[in-house]
């Protein structure tokens, strides 16, 4: 598999995975980045994981299709999240756009069609 695409996919587990933990445990840090524990919230977590189980089995069965329909996705959501929470001083904008910007150059390498590794 592409060296990009691997790296875009652990980046998704690396993230969620300490991120959906706090969700669940409620942990101190994410009333701060996610606001007070909220059925909003709860859908988000389910989001999250969802996004993380989908990256771990692309990891296990590869299908560019499926990896692009993904990311893409996420980029989406990302770019678009400064403008609904309506700045850029949230850690959690941020961590979105940075993280964007990483599955943007992914997807351009599966456009192209570079073998990346």
């Amino acid at each position: 598999m592409r060296l990009m695409v691997v790296l875009s996919l652990l980046i998704n587990v690396a993230v969620l995975l300490p991120v959906c933990a706090g969700l669940l445990t409620n942990a101190s840090w994410t009333t701060s980045a996610y606001g007070e524990g909220t059925p909003a919230r709860a859908i988000l977590l389910s989001v999250y994981l969802a996004i993380g189980l989908v990256s771990i089995l692309l990891l296990v069965r590869r299908e560019p299709k499926a990896v692009a329909a993904l990311l893409f996705v996420q980029v989406l959501y990302k770019v678009i999240t400064p403008l609904t929470v309506g700045t850029l001083a949230n850690p959690v904008v941020v961590s979105n756009l940075v993280i964007a910007g990483f599955h943007t150059a992914t997807l351009i390498c599966l456009w192209r069609g570079h073998d990346v590794d």
